[in-house]
């Protein structure tokens, strides 16, 4: 079975809800804590084996590709100052994979998003993960994206992440309907796009990983707009259920939604309590905090 090798990440949105900080700085290179959002997303998808990521863009985004490239006067200057360390550290971001950058020119939709990026995945399988879902793992254990591909390159067929949400919470994501195969797995019947109440009994969302075949591009292809005039991806998903099949299954990682402003926040707490350098002083700072409360 051909290996999962390339993955899409699209990082042409607006920020709208991160204004006026997003209007000059994409959402994508907001820090948690002292590394841009983007770079955890990366890291996951080198650790499932991804050599080549493409990033899909708009404008104003260049300083995601500017990160991932050589800063010439910046590691002089840390390397007259002896801060070895720091080099490594950036030559490690810019050596981690390919960044291979395709221009979205016009905000139509996430399903629009993927399909820019057939002319580099071309017919290979490919992982899909937003820019502003951040999911972390115990050392050792696999990624979402580990976990996809695994699946795909034993299945042969696309396999895409879910979670169990509330029911109040289905309208905020694209929901799963589906039967529960004896693997734990579910083969997808229906996707739908951000429910109104009432509409599916599913409370399978999804937060942003992927892997698909090369198929999905012919049905995004052909898929017309929906809510709000954008090619949705959920649409393209029921095609290809209904063609050579789609598999769901959960997975094991501390989930963020780093594109919410509490989302931002409680990853930023949250890993910040993880720092080797401040993760101490922010758990007292925390207790201390409650104690005032």
């Amino acid at each position: 079975m051909t290996k999962v090798r390339k993955a899409i990440i699209p990082a042409a949105g607006l920020g709208t809800r991160f204004l006026p900080a997003t209007k000059t700085i994409p959402k994508e290179m907001l820090p948690i804590v002292d590394r841009p959002t983007i770079l955890f997303i990366v890291e996951e998808a080198i650790r499932a084996g991804i050599e080549d990521i493409v990033l899909i863009q708009g404008r104003q985004k260049t300083s995601i590709e500017d990160f991932f490239d050589v800063t010439y006067e910046l590691e002089d200057k840390l390397e007259r100052d002896g801060k070895e360390k720091m080099i490594e550290q950036l030559k490690r971001i810019r050596s981690m994979a390919n960044i291979i950058s395709i221009r979205q020119k016009q905000p139509l939709g996430l399903g629009h998003a993927v399909f820019s990026g057939r002319p580099v995945v071309g017919d290979e399988p490919f992982a899909v993960l937003l820019g502003d879902e951040i999911m972390v793992n115990k050392e050792g254990e696999d990624t979402p994206t580990a976990t996809l591909a695994r699946s795909y390159e034993s299945t042969g067929l696309s396999t895409v992440a879910v979670m169990e949400v509330p029911e109040k919470e289905t309208h905020k994501y694209g929901i799963v309907e589906g039967e529960i195969q004896p693997s734990g797995a579910v083969r997808v019947k229906n996707v739908i796009e951000k429910p109104s109440p009432g509409q599916t009994k599913s409370r399978l969302a999804l937060p942003g990983r992927y892997v698909f075949s090369a198929e999905i591009f012919q049905y995004l292809e052909t898929t017309q707009p929906g809510k709000n005039g954008e090619i949705q991806l959920t649409d393209g998903m029921t095609a290809l259920a209904s063609g050579s099949g789609l598999l769901a299954s959960q997975f094991k990682a501390r989930r963020y939604d780093a594109g919410d402003k509490l989302g931002f926040l409680q990853a930023n707490i949250e890993i910040g309590l993880d720092h080797p350098e401040i993760g101490a002083g922010l758990k007292t700072y925390i207790q201390e905090l409650a104690r005032r409360l």
